[in-house]
């Protein structure tokens, strides 16, 4: 056998002539682009190879890194699921736990709650549908209507209610299709009712079995009483299958209540996280979405049991995602956030599209535009973002001073609003805490100011004036929000049917100025 072997070699050896290395000089230079350098510095450390292949403990290092990225990615991108699965909770502690319960803040919702820039100015209507357990479910607002909106499990539009929905606020019957409904009934084309059993109902499907349900009842004169009586009389909600008989509906104050609705920015995050995506089906979310979130651990159908190593990056992940998150919320530097030149003034609706789509989605989604509104608020509707004069609302966020500097609880501001207000029904101006994103809570039991619930002093010319801080300007009790020394706070801008000078920007309000008596 070793005869033949040489053989073979000797005979190799006259075919292809021993020129290897001369041969190997002819090849071109290898791109330095290409080729990774033994010794690599970077922010976790100095990476170290061996012709290009990682050493043992560059590769636990690089592994670690790639969990705490991706740990920070499934925070910022999960933000509205965690956040509607925290109101789900939140809800059922206050004991809505059927799609028949519908919380009402028949005072109005107060600092109580801890609710993402709950407002102090619209009668609040809440309920939680469960089209698992309930199958198609039905709708009925009363006519009168404000503001309406369904959204399912990850904080997505669904439809519409109310004056911005296809009702037009002269009320109508709703059905909610829950994602894995197979029958006759499909959703409305245009916004136009369909036909079932006798009955014309606007119909929608949700991809999620859990939906929010969340209504808005506008003051009469300043008064809450008749949007509540609105509620009482004329809302219903209950599955199709029990059209004949529907339960009796039961509703439940949720004024002076306090309570959670917020999601966590610790390890909790994932659990809630985990929640979600164990009780919705698979298609809720887009493959992409879902392989992020199986990267750490969190799956369809597996238990989500971290060892010590990826737990310990995970509690930091959430860390840096939950101030990146801050950062992003206070601080946007997407010059499409600004709403004018040189000022504090803010949309959380950056883009202008309530899928947070760049050019429909030619330019992708801005993913920082979405952690932004919703690491901050609550609700997603096209009414809230698009261009409808007299129709809907819009908002406006300030967090500084006209110094650029985080607005101080222990300082007194004035801001002075132009008249007229271009709000077709009302205006309002409310204080948040800058941890919770809810009411600030102070002696005062409504953190704002609102145009037809409060009286205010008007200057001559029409313009108010509104002051912040830990105690009112002598004579404007009435124009005065209380703030706390030690305590930041930001406010949001509300306009109620925005008209057309909002939209073209003839009308801007004044700037969060520091006032001195």
């Amino acid at each position: 056998m070793a005869i033949r072997h040489g053989l073979i070699l000797v005979l190799a050896s006259l075919v292809m002539p021993p020129v290897f290395a001369e041969e190997a000089r002819r090849y071109p230079p290898l791109p330095q682009t290409i080729l990774t350098p033994d010794q690599v510095p970077s922010r976790i450390g100095e990476l170290r190879f061996d012709d290009g292949r990682p050493d043992a403990a560059t590769v636990a290092t690089l592994y670690d890194h790639l969990d705490f990225l991706r740990g920070v990615e499934v925070f910022l991108n999960f933000i509205p699921a965690a956040s509607l699965e925290a109101l789900r909770v939140g809800m059922a502690e206050l004991g809505a736990t059927q799609s028949s319960d519908v919380v009402i803040f028949e005072q109005l919702m107060d600092a109580r709650p801890l609710f993402l820039t709950g407002n102090t100015d619209t009668v609040y209507a809440s309920a939680m549908l469960d089209l698992q357990r309930d199958g198609p479910t039905v709708v009925e607002v009363p006519p009168g209507a404000g503001p309406g909106t369904v959204n399912d499990a990850f904080f997505r539009f669904i439809i519409d209610m109310g004056a911005p929905g296809p009702d037009r606020g002269k009320g109508g019957h709703y059905l909610i299709l829950p994602p894995d409904y197979q029958g006759p009934i499909t959703p409305s084309v245009e916004g136009k009712p369909q036909r079932v059993d006798g009955r014309d109902y606007y119909v929608a499907r949700s991809a999620s079995y859990i939906n929010w349900l969340i209504l808005r009842g506008l003051l009469v004169e300043g008064k809450a009483e008749p949007a509540v009586t609105m509620w009482r009389e004329g809302l219903k909600v209950y599955p199709l299958s029990q059209v004949a008989e529907p339960p009796a509906m039961r509703f439940i104050n949720g004024s002076d209540r306090s309570v959670n609705t917020i999601h966590a920015n610790d390890f909790h995050f994932y659990l809630e996280l985990d929640q979600v995506i164990q009780r919705e089906p698979v298609g809720l979310l887009e493959p992409e979405l879902r392989g992020l979130a199986a990267a750490i651990g969190i799956r369809k159908g597996q238990p989500f049991a971290p060892d010590k190593r990826m737990k310990t990056l995970l509690s930091e992940a959430v860390a840096v995602g939950n101030a990146t998150a801050r950062a992003i919320w206070l601080k946007p530097r997407d010059a499409n956030a600004r709403l004018y030149p040189d000022s504090g003034w803010y949309t959380p609706f950056v883009g202008g599209d309530y899928r947070w789509l760049i050019d429909e989605g030619e330019g992708g989604r801005n993913l920082d535009a979405r952690t932004l509104f919703f690491y901050s608020a609550t609700v997603n509707t096209p009414a809230m973002a698009l261009r409808i004069p007299g129709v809907g609302s819009q908002y406006a966020f300030n967090a500084t001073d006209t110094e650029g500097r985080y607005l101080d609880g222990g300082e007194t501001y004035r801001l002075r609003l132009p008249a007229p207000v271009p709000a077709k029904n009302f205006w309002s101006v409310v204080v948040y805490d800058p941890q919770t994103r809810s009411e600030l809570q102070t002696q005062q039991r409504y953190p704002s100011k609102n145009n037809v619930r409060d009286t205010l002093r008007y200057n001559d010319d029409g313009s108010v004036d509104l002051f912040f801080g830990p105690k009112a300007p002598e004579g404007w009790e009435s124009n005065w929000t209380e703030t706390l020394p030690g305590k930041g706070w930001f406010t949001v801008l509300r306009l109620y049917g925005p008209l057309e000078p909002w939209f073209d920007k003839a009308w801007r309000p004044g700037e969060l100025e520091p006032y001195k008596e």
